[in-house]
């Protein structure tokens, strides 16, 4: 990076600290006896103190399973297996090296492809923070960038972004079940809630927070790096030889069968990756996909490595497998302390408590509708940075803000659109997101001095950006009074 910064501390000694720092909150909290209501099931959520003799006794028992349970780990794990080997292989090499042209728009193209490709990936739920922030690096790389402006291009595209696409996506019906659930406890009209209720108005932000996000990208990110010189000497300009196009070929139409079997068993007459009940929700394929997408990667890669003479053995294919652990290594030191702190937030009721205190600010606010969903939204942004979970916070904040928009003529499904867009603003910049440790990792693994501070410092601009852009489309699509969704 250009700038000399000023090193604070290491991802996992931050992890440790904010640990640390819920720890002692927590004492501090269930001293004055802060208690907050469940809006849902009237239950009373009191923050319990870690420092206590039950708090002490419950972390000494589930440190292990603290980290062993921590959600991204085993998906990272598997995922890495599948790109080890597509790397290893140089499978991923001969992608790009066959992909790429000496194209003027090379830079400009490899940088809309991540940007899309990270705002459509929560089709696929988490799956772009595993897969897309390691390729995007390699990518931007190959096309002359810093590839950390590669992992924050694909981290920001995206974590902001998660709320839109041009398609349905696995949060869209489970917001919407809540919503409805919401509005049935507090005598609502929820005729216009379902899965497609936002659908128009995420299909317009995919493409506004898409065009935001290149424009920060180039005016501002990629000029915080100097010239990069990767240490693998890979020549991605350099043509493939005959062998290598045809190894490429093999191992590309081994994929094509691959995934055509997987879709085939998905969405024909018999259909086994099916759910239960002949849907996708909870099925199967949903809940295995990002196994299936590194399988996917694993055996092209396997293929093209026997194909081009590379690998000659199974030990050559176990070698790929563990190619990624140098990454991985430093990912579950990190991991270690993150999942610690997640685990004692959830444990001491915090976040919920905090939920709870800022949602009754809110509501002893008396204006009329629009200021009122604008506090809203940045409320929401707000509670975002202490509690990630987007069904979590709407089954908290639903409850409340449903009946009170509703005597303010505001129906659910603009409720909820609102609740959205201040819930995705902020994912980037919050250290309490489930995959800012895996980032941090990525980053870590080109730049040895990275630090929150210098995640945080590259990717504000990308979140108020979004958040100002997105804020002002929802005022005109109000006041115009578009429908928001089906």
């Amino acid at each position: 990076m250009k700038s000399k910064r000023l090193h604070i501390f290491h991802p996992a000694t931050l992890f440790f600290l904010l640990a640390v720092l819920v720890v002692f909150a927590s004492w501090i909290f269930e001293i004055y006896g802060i208690c907050m209501v469940h809006p849902q099931t009237g239950e009373s959520i009191c923050v319990q103190s870690i420092l206590s003799h039950e708090g002490i006794r419950w972390l000494l028992r589930n440190v292990v399973t603290n980290f062993t349970n921590f959600a991204p780990l085993g998906m990272v794990i598997i995922a890495m297996f599948g790109i080890g080997v597509a790397e290893h292989s140089g499978f991923l090499q001969a992608c790009i090296r066959g992909g790429f042209t000496n194209s003027a728009n090379l830079q400009r193209n490899v940088i809309c492809w991540i940007v899309a490709l990270g705002l459509l990936s929560n089709v696929i739920g988490d799956a772009g923070y595993i897969l897309l922030v390691p390729l995007a690096a390699i990518l931007f790389q190959a096309a002359g960038l810093h590839p950390i402006s590669g992992i924050i291009t694909a981290y920001v595209s995206v974590a902001c972004g998660y709320s839109a696409n041009i398609i349905i996506s696995t949060m869209d019906p489970l917001i919407a079940r809540i919503s409805e659930e919401a509005a049935i406890a507090g005598g609502v009209s929820y005729n216009s809630v379902g899965p497609l209720s936002n659908y128009y108005f995420m299909f317009v932000s995919t493409l506004l927070i898409g065009i935001i996000i290149y424009f920060v990208v180039n005016k501002f990110l990629i000029k915080q790096f100097a010239s990069y010189v990767s240490s693998d000497e890979i020549d991605y300009r350099k043509p493939l030889s005959h062998k290598e196009r045809r190894a490429l070929t093999i191992s590309l139409l081994a994929g094509v069968i691959f995934f055509a079997i997987i879709l085939i068993s998905t969405f024909s007459s018999f259909g086994i990756l099916r759910g239960v009940g002949g849907n996708l929700m909870r099925s199967p394929f949903i809940m295995g996909i990002l196994f299936l997408l590194s399988l996917g990667a694993g055996i092209m890669g396997m293929v093209y490595g026997f194909a081009s003479g590379r690998y000659r053995s199974d030990v050559s294919v176990i070698d790929g497998l563990s190619h990624t652990v140098r990454i991985l290594g430093v990912y579950f030191i990190i991991a270690f302390f993150a999942a610690q702190m997640f685990a004692c937030l959830s444990y001491s009721g915090l976040d919920k408590c905090l939920v709870l205190w800022a949602t009754d600010l809110l509501v002893d606010i008396d204006l009329s509708a629009l200021p009122t969903l604008l506090l809203f939204i940045l409320l929401s942004g707000f509670i975002n940075l202490v509690m990630v979970s987007a069904t979590s916070k709407w089954g908290l904040m639903s409850f409340i803000f449903l009946p009170i928009f509703a005597n303010l003529g505001v129906s659910p499904e603009i409720v909820q659109c609102a609740f959205r867009i201040g819930d995705s603003s902020s994912n980037a910049i919050t250290p309490f997101l489930f995959y800012m440790p895996l980032t941090l990792a990525y980053m870590l693994h080109y730049d040895k001095q990275i630090s929150y501070s210098q995640l945080l410092r590259l990717t504000w601009p990308f979140a108020l950006a979004i958040f100002v852009g997105w804020t002002l489309l929802f005022v005109v699509w109000y006041l115009c009074r578009i429908p928001f969704g089906l």
